[in-house]
């Protein structure tokens, strides 16, 4: 897996501009020297590589409205498709989307989705990014703290940077850590804790971050996020 060849091919163009010196950088060939070594030794490496920079693919620099911040991809078989919280094809949906789903439904009144394919968001703008953008079959946090933070917080203060009136929500202290990076002049900061079973209680539940994102939207006269899934979404971003 040669993730800068990966990368050349699926950023598209206004991110591959604003990224592409991050290519020649001693942490970017570190970790690219790294990912190739253990595709050749580990048994898989999550997501596949046609969907390794899917929330780039799907949600150019320009049309960033909305950035979610998960951590590493799903690290069982069939479930990782690129975008944070967001699992491919019928896969059952993991514990922590179905929190969102539910925050969705006490939130809008949308009903919960029978998928968790979320590149709908994405195409509407829903920059969906994990901060690690590989791991390996059964071992997560595989592959953090081996550059990918380095990529990815690049890429979140380039939306900070470039782009107005952007929705940050940032659940859990991890992702609340990547507020650092971000402009709260001209952007809207949401935390709440994380979605997970063990935390969603302590705060994501009823914290409206889905509402609270399209008003910001609207008062900015951009159009609001349609969080409704169709029910049977094509799960290849």
């Amino acid at each position: 897996m040669n993730i800068s060849d990966l990368a050349q091919h699926q950023l598209p163009p206004h991110w591959l501009a604003s990224l592409k010196e991050e290519f020649s950088k001693s942490y970017w060939l570190e970790l690219k020297n790294f990912v190739l070594q253990r595709s050749v030794f580990t048994s898989a490496i999550y997501p596949p590589e046609e969907q390794l920079f899917a929330a780039f693919e799907n949600t150019d620099l320009p049309d960033v409205r909305v950035v979610i911040v998960g951590q590493d991809p799903y690290h069982s078989l069939g479930q990782a498709n690129g975008l944070c919280f967001s699992v491919a094809g019928k896969q059952a949906i993991p514990p922590s989307l179905r929190n969102i789903f539910a925050e969705l439904h006490n939130d809008l009144g949308i009903s919960p989705h029978s998928h968790g394919c979320l590149k709908a968001w994405a195409r509407q703008g829903v920059f969906l990014l994990n901060t690690v953008l590989t791991v390996e079959d059964k071992d997560p946090g595989s592959h953090a703290k081996r550059g990918w933070e380095s990529f990815t917080d690049k890429a979140i203060e380039t939306i900070s940077n470039e782009c107005r009136a952007v929705v940050f929500m940032l659940w859990g202290g991890y992702a609340e850590k990547k507020s650092l990076l971000i402009d709260e002049s001209k952007h809207l900061v949401l935390r709440a804790s994380h979605p997970s079973p063990l935390s969603a209680y302590r705060g994501f539940l009823g914290c409206q971050h889905f509402s609270l994102a399209n008003d910001f939207l609207h008062a900015n006269e951009y159009p609001p996020i349609n969080w409704q899934l169709e029910p049977n979404t094509n799960s290849s971003p």
